[in-house]
């Protein structure tokens, strides 16, 4: 790999990484990002939520070029992770002046289980790296999650 162009990018950075009500791509390919969720309310645990948007995008080293495995995980408050995400990205060379190469991914989820209130973090492993992501807050109380057992809940 050469040195950074002039125009100041350089190294793989996660540019964010985050869980919404919805996001999609518009004509002209910008990202369109509708209710960022920071904290969740939950009646009781484990909770689940019917639907979310997972969005994440990288910005890759001006010298990458091809087929990258990448991997996604949710960690609970235990650090474990509550949902994983495998996948892969193919990443074309960008001349000097240009922006950085970009992966955007936007996934929806469904039915996504938290098993206890807390953090729970993104975490993303690429290259080798590991970069950490937005943190979503589940936190008991009346809101937008509903329960998924009877744990004495309800």
């Amino acid at each position: 790999m050469g040195s950074p162009p002039a125009s100041g990018w350089g190294a793989l950075k996660l540019a964010f990484a985050l869980v919404c009500e919805d996001a999609r791509l518009d004509p002209a390919g910008r990202l369109d990002i509708r209710g960022v969720l920071h904290d969740l309310h939950a009646p009781g645990f484990p909770a689940r939520q019917d639907r979310m948007v997972l969005v994440l995008v990288l910005e890759w080293d001006p010298g990458d070029q091809g087929r990258f495995s990448f991997k996604v995980d949710l960690l609970g408050p235990d650090q474990r992770p509550t949902l994983t995400v495998d996948g892969h990205t193919d990443v074309a060379p960008r001349p000097d002046g240009e922006a950085p190469p970009r992966t955007r991914l936007i996934m929806p989820l469904e039915g996504v289980v938290f098993p206890a209130p807390g953090g729970y973090s993104l975490r993303v492993r690429v290259k080798g790296r590991t970069l950490d992501g937005a943190t979503l807050h589940l936190l008991e109380g009346d809101g937008s999650v509903q329960g998924t057992g009877d744990a004495g809940h309800g």
